[in-house]
């Protein structure tokens, strides 16, 4: 995770990611180790041969590629030389400088080279540590964050393979165990989940586009605003006693320009010491002829069924169905407000 205040950069960030999604992860992490906004963030344009910084070097073993104690200090050492020289244009594009990278030989892990920044993601992909440590953290984010041991190694034999990040999401998305029963509802949605999968049953429009930045604040994810390199911490991280609240209400929000009070953070600490709490009316355009015209044949039930995967507490599911006689618009609000759509 990075974050930039240069827009262009973000957004060339962004499209990186995206390009290499499915892509080869050799490629992704190289291309990433080159992004503007990653050399900035990880303080990697300061990496010079008179004074290498590793934070970047670090951070790509222990949060990117490795996970803790698979490397040494001095791993950390000799790849930071080898990222030495890596800078940017004013414009995003990669420069190397090669009279401030560090051309002498390095030694890392159980080789030694002239090694490059490219030459040291190639040698941390040889070993399959490296494999199972990015199963690992797909595994935690797709299926349950209680790792199965064996279902990861299933994974990591697939990928250690070609590091072929498409081959390996086919086999985790055809995998029987991908469909368990103790596999279905057992993640909490992130807010950005949240508010996609509301906008996909309902598409919306914000009318004033800065209320978009107040409803991923009070949820507490603001895109390309991770709160440090790890990201957002996750799972039972998204609830808290503010954020339980803005969540349950969502869809009244975003379907029904519904008014909801939350704490102004921003100017907390002001008026002696007091939490601000401010209220504030979402003005929004629902696009309801589609849910209109994608559900028309749905009845009530059959929309319950539909948008809630997690197995429901049984009085909760009866007392929702019978309410059948209000408009199926209303039903699907009730529906993306109960404790059960927060789940996937």
């Amino acid at each position: 995770m990075c974050q930039n205040n240069q827009v262009h950069f973000i957004q060339q960030y962004n499209n990186t990611l995206r390009k290499y999604a499915l892509g080869n992860f050799s490629d992704l992490t190289k291309a990433i180790s080159k992004e503007p906004a990653m050399l900035f963030y990880l303080n990697n344009k300061q990496n010079k041969k008179s004074s290498p910084n590793e934070n970047f070097a670090r951070e790509l073993m222990e949060l990117f590629t490795l996970g803790r104690g698979k490397y040494s200090e001095k791993d950390i050492k000799e790849a930071a030389r080898a990222f030495t020289g890596y800078n940017n244009d004013y414009k995003g594009n990669f420069v190397f400088r090669k009279y401030q990278h560090d051309d002498n030989e390095k030694a890392f892990f159980d080789k030694k080279g002239n090694f490059t920044g490219d030459d040291i993601i190639d040698i941390i992909l040889e070993k399959e540590a490296c494999a199972k440590y990015i199963c690992s953290k797909i595994y935690s984010h797709f299926v349950n964050d209680i790792i199965n041991e064996q279902h990861v190694n299933e994974m990591t034999a697939v990928f250690y393979k070609d590091y072929d990040i498409e081959n390996l999401m086919q086999f985790v998305v055809l995998a029987d165990w991908f469909y368990d029963d103790n596999n279905i509802g057992t993640k909490i949605k992130s807010p950005m989940d949240l508010i996609a999968g509301i906008y996909t049953i309902t598409p919306f429009e914000f009318l004033n586009k800065k209320q978009i930045n107040v409803i991923q604040k009070m949820l507490g994810q603001i895109l390309m605003r991770p709160p440090n390199v790890a990201g957002w911490k996750t799972g039972k991280y998204w609830i808290d006693s503010n954020t339980i609240v803005a969540r349950l209400r969502l869809a009244s929000i975003l379907l029904n320009n519904a008014a909801i009070t939350y704490n102004d953070d921003a100017i907390m600490g002001l008026m002696n010491n007091k939490v601000i709490k401010r209220k504030q009316f979402f003005k929004l355009k629902p696009n309801w002829k589609m849910f209109d015209d994608n559900f028309k044949k749905y009845n009530h039930e059959e929309l319950l069924e539909h948008l809630v995967l997690s197995k429901m507490n049984p009085s909760t599911k009866e007392k929702l169905l019978a309410n059948t006689t209000i408009p199926l618009r209303d039903f699907c609000i009730q529906i993306m407000s109960l404790p059960e759509y927060q789940l996937c």
